[in-house]
């Protein structure tokens, strides 16, 4: 059995998400991108449009595992406050959907990407090219994010799914 893993940088403003798996001990990616949400609807409606974009990945790539970046707070609560709806919503339909569900914190991203865990963004970007060859040569940091994510995920939980 092979883990297949969508990864996850949480937010409702921009969502990064991408899927890959573990393919003779590399990390193949299958797809990544971001889910843009209108400023001008409400939260309710933008966590709608989160949830449904996340469930067609869902459907469509048949994950086995959601990897997920934990919550950083910063200065703004209201901000903190709706991206951990987010994660509620994900966490919850990740399960729905048979998913294990791995949690992992900017520093122990940084340091299975980079081997550095105060790496800046430039740093992760990089690397994150130099270790999956089908990254994108230029998209949103949110997306090279859930990339990394989904790296740190295979590196800690990978290899167990191919025994």
């Amino acid at each position: 059995m092979t883990m297949r893993v969508i990864s996850i940088d949480p937010g409702y403003d921009r969502l990064g998400i991408a899927v890959l798996e573990l393919v003779n001990g590399t990390e193949k990616l299958l797809y990544s991108g971001c889910v843009l949400t209108d400023k001008k609807l409400s939260l309710n409606g933008r966590l709608f449009i989160v949830g449904e974009a996340f469930q067609k990945l869902v459907e469509t790539y048949t994950p086995n595992t959601l990897a997920i970046e934990t919550l950083f707070f910063n200065q703004n609560q209201k901000t903190a406050m709706g991206v951990a709806q987010v994660r509620g919503i994900l966490i919850y339909l990740a399960q729905k959907n048979n998913c294990q569900v791995y949690d992992f914190g900017p520093q122990e991203i940084k340091i299975a990407v980079t081997g550095y865990g105060k790496s800046d963004k430039a740093a992760v970007i990089d690397m994150v090219k130099r270790l999956v060859a089908k990254a994108p040569k230029d998209a949103l940091d949110d997306e090279y994010d859930a990339i990394a994510v989904g790296i740190t995920c295979l590196a800690h939980h990978g290899r167990k799914y191919q025994k």
